[in-house]
């Protein structure tokens, strides 16, 4: 039940973003489904290899090259996904920070108390 809403949240701020985002185009909310399910494969498969590799730039960059590989993935998805379209770097690293503040309100709505 917890994925769901996950997958849902994220969805809805894929959505989000289409609208208040230029550069972020999505064509229905089925294609923001699919476009999270594919970022989250993308995500745990794809990008743990790309943060190893380019470990050594992380590093001297403070953590924030990692923005970048995130940004670097939303365009991988949007290249995989029919409509769900990101013309260029800033608008995919835009919609990265949106999906990170989600990710983050998910996880505060969702925080078992102890």
């Amino acid at each position: 039940m917890i994925i769901l809403f996950r997958w849902l949240l994220n969805a809805f701020f894929v959505l989000l973003g289409s609208y208040f985002l230029s550069g972020v185009e999505i064509a229905s909310f089925f294609s923001a489904m699919i476009a999270v399910l594919f970022l989250s494969i993308v995500n745990a498969i794809i990008r743990p290899i790309l943060i190893l590799l380019t470990l050594p730039i992380n590093i001297l960059t403070l953590g924030l090259f990692t923005l970048v590989i995130n940004s670097l993935m939303v365009l991988l998805v949007a290249s995989i996904v029919k409509g769900f379209n990101v013309s260029g770097f800033l608008p995919a690293l835009s919609l990265s920070l949106l999906l990170w503040l989600g990710s983050m309100l998910g996880s505060l709505l969702l925080k078992e108390k102890k």
